[in-house]
């Protein structure tokens, strides 16, 4: 009789567990049916410079089958301007945001805010220069050795010989950690090998881009650090306005390898974006649900191209995804 009872206790037992899995698995499924949403907001997000970045979020979100958005913005964003836009996608039902962080003293402050409401990662920098103690995750190239790597190229073409050779050094983001990096890496082989900065020219207007290279005093380099400013001075070489000389620097549009290709840029230190998109949104994702489970903070290489290797197979990859 006991036997039977404690047979009857152990049934009744495993149908209650029966039925609780039953209905939990009853739950995901329906929860299943509402994807997670993530936002993402960068500056100029039509821009073309953006089309590997946006492939590799596309494919990562296919991958992780969350929803993802790409907010339409414009140049320049101010540090409160970046806020509101992130604080709309909130309240309109975003789960988590990829941001790429705009220069501002009050940034990091702002992104700590975001943070105690739902998970972000940021893209192309860190949140402060000392990305080491940094809280916010981001994915982002080795900004500083994408520096670096310029003048060395541009070292290597002249055989180390650059003692009292002059550089023009421009950049469109101004004053972002990503450009900051990038300087100190390329002027940390200039100056120890004796060349000289001549001048610099930063954050300037749409209006200003017609003649903002060509007033400029005759350096023998220009070299650019972003690429809205790697294919203006592109084209300013091509109507023959930068008064002979070299150009150098840091794309990711098919507009900057055009100008790679045609002969005005020299060299072309290209990020990989596609796989910053993926691992941004990757990380992004896989956060989501999981209490103890932070998205992680990765860096993504970079490659070099020549007009005579940008129709390598590893090259012609990277095409590939800027022109999706």
């Amino acid at each position: 009789m006991i036997s039977s009872k404690k047979m009857f206790v152990l049934t009744e037992a495993v149908l209650a567990v029966l039925v609780v899995m039953t209905a939990i698995a009853m739950l995901r499924g329906k929860s299943g049916e509402k994807h997670s949403k993530i936002s993402v907001i960068i500056q100029d997000s039509d821009d073309n410079q953006w089309a590997a970045f946006k492939y590799g979020l596309r494919m990562a979100a296919q991958d992780q089958n969350v929803e993802m958005f790409v907010v339409s913005t414009g140049e320049m964003l101010s540090a409160e301007e970046e806020y509101e836009a992130v604080e709309y996608e909130i309240e309109n039902g975003a789960d988590a945001v990829i941001l790429q962080p705009v220069p501002g003293e009050d940034m990091e402050e702002l992104l700590n805010r975001i943070e105690k409401k739902v998970p972000v990662t940021l893209v192309e920098q860190p949140a402060s220069e000392d990305y080491t103690v940094s809280k916010i995750p981001a994915v982002h190239p080795d900004n500083y050795a994408m520096g670096k790597a310029l003048a060395e190229e541009l070292l290597r073409d002249y055989s180390g010989k650059i003692k009292g050779k002059t550089v023009g050094i421009v950049s469109r983001q101004g004053g972002s950690i990503a450009v900051l990096e990038r300087e100190k890496g390329l002027c940390s082989i200039l100056e120890d090998n004796g060349a000289e900065v001549s001048w610099t020219v930063s954050g300037f207007s749409t209006e200003e881009e017609e003649y903002i290279l060509e007033i400029k005093a005759k350096a023998d380099f220009v070299i650019a650090l972003d690429d809205d400013s790697l294919v203006l001075a592109g084209k300013t070489a091509s109507a023959n306005n930068l008064h002979g000389a070299l150009v150098y620097g840091i794309g990711n549009s098919m507009e900057a390898v055009y100008c790679l290709d045609t002969g005005f840029v020299r060299c072309l230190v290209v990020p990989d974006d596609f796989t910053m998109g993926y691992r941004s949104l990757t990380e992004t994702a896989e956060s989501l649900g999981h209490i103890f489970r932070r998205p992680q903070s990765r860096t993504v290489s970079f490659t070099v191209m020549r007009r005579d290797t940008l129709f390598l197979k590893e090259n012609q990859e990277i095409l590939f995804t800027m022109s999706q």
